[in-house]
């Protein structure tokens, strides 16, 4: 699996996704602008010492980035919303789970060039704007290992 995170801006929730995909053994992939560099303090403390266990990427632009991705692979995109529940997709072993900035998430340009494998996670609290992007990771992320049934659990 692949976790995409396009643009991030708060260094922690960087650095606990660094993490996440650490535990699972999931490539990151970090997509420029960022909004800290990459020795801040803060996303070495929230990725502990697990940045050394990690396969991660750093892509210029998301055109370079795209470029790269294999044919057979889809990208899903995770953004308020999606016409689909994260849930209902059906998630492969090669396939990119894409998370926008914290602030302004994904661009709409994005989003409407990929109608059909734009995902939401619901929410229950119309005064809620959005949950943490860490937790979005991993709610996905698991939901996706889990169709896959968990293999290679150590």
């Amino acid at each position: 699996m692949n976790i995409v995170l396009v643009s991030p801006e708060i260094p922690p929730n960087t650095g606990n996704v660094a993490r996440l995909c650490a535990a699972t053994n999931t490539r990151l992939h970090l997509i420029e602008p960022f909004g800290f560099t990459l020795d801040d303090k803060q996303l070495k403390r929230a990725g502990m010492d697990y940045w050394e266990h990690l396969q991660w990427f750093r892509w210029a632009n998301w055109n370079e980035f795209v470029a790269r991705v294999p044919a057979h692979a889809r990208l899903w995109l995770v953004e308020s919303d999606g016409p689909k529940v994260y849930s209902d997709a059906t998630f492969g072993p090669d396939d990119y789970i894409v998370f926008g900035r914290e602030t302004a998430g994904l661009p709409k340009e994005l989003l409407q060039q990929h109608q059909e494998t734009w995902l939401r996670i619901p929410m229950f609290n119309a005064k809620s704007r959005s949950l943490n992007l860490s937790n979005c990771a991993a709610l996905v992320l698991y939901e996706a290992l889990r169709q896959q049934g968990f293999k290679n659990e150590v």
